[in-house]
């Protein structure tokens, strides 16, 4: 009798010990991200922040609303928007698909889609045509690339580049936007120039901070953050702390 008393205690114990440690290891996993550092100034810095890691005083929180509780502040240039955009936090966020932005459209109707009437206005001579499934295609002129400064003559070799790539700007903001807005930032003269094909290819869907073309860098960061502003787009905070230091620069 007392040893299987010994043994019902024994196995209750052992229990114990193994609900606790579950406990204490699932803990640990939920509590796993990177807290929220609030600085001896009282300014919030989430992870995305970029000046996360140079903040080495700090109290930890386990998340930005936490700390703006405790009379913590944002970093100035961030809100809640950036976060939350980078975070997508959002139930309805779809991954990027290219043919949720209706591009190179013919909307008067005259032969012409976006690429050509792009490719026709920059050209330095009279371009040639060919006519192909009901487009006036262009198959030759002289293009200066804005990337390199270098002739371009065959239109097989030009891509058309859209400053601020449309990958980018959905995962920056786009994918809550109507198709109607989408087909307008795809065809916005603003946002695209006739380039290398090799160059566009490889810039892929990358901003500023991952790519920039050999020459015209200036300029170029220059339009992309006018996009940006233009159609309300939202970069990470370390994204817009970056293109205002190179811009800043350029001056």
């Amino acid at each position: 009798m007392s040893d299987l008393k010994t043994l019902e205690a024994w196995t209750l114990y052992s229990m114990r010990f193994l609900f606790s440690a579950t406990a204490i290891i699932f803990s640990c996993i939920v509590n796993a991200s990177p807290p929220v550092k609030q600085s001896t100034s009282g300014i919030c810095h989430p992870p995305e922040s970029s000046w996360y890691d140079r903040t080495k005083n700090y109290t930890a929180f386990n998340s930005i609303q936490a700390c703006l509780n405790a009379s913590g502040r944002l970093p100035k240039g961030v809100s809640l928007r950036d976060i939350q955009a980078h975070r997508n936090p959002a139930s309805d966020y779809q991954p990027y698909d290219r043919d949720a932005f209706r591009h190179w459209v013919d909307d008067d109707g005259d032969c012409q889609d976006t690429r050509a009437e792009l490719l026709i206005a920059k050209s330095t001579v009279r371009p040639t045509f060919a006519y192909e499934n009901k487009q006036c295609r262009v198959v030759s002129g002289r293009w200066l690339s804005p990337f390199t400064g270098q002739p371009i003559q065959n239109s097989d070799n030009v891509e058309i580049d859209h400053v601020v790539p449309l990958k980018w700007a959905w995962e920056h903001g786009a994918w809550q936007w109507s198709g109607k807005l989408r087909e307008r930032f795809a065809n916005d003269r603003a946002n695209i120039m006739a380039v290398e094909s090799s160059l566009n290819s490889s810039k892929g869907g990358r901003g500023p901070s991952k790519w920039l073309p050999p020459s015209g860098q200036c300029g170029y960061v220059a339009r992309f953050s006018r996009v940006v502003k233009t159609y309300d787009l939202a970069p990470r905070p370390h994204e817009k702390v970056w293109i205002q230091n190179f811009l800043d620069n350029c001056r």
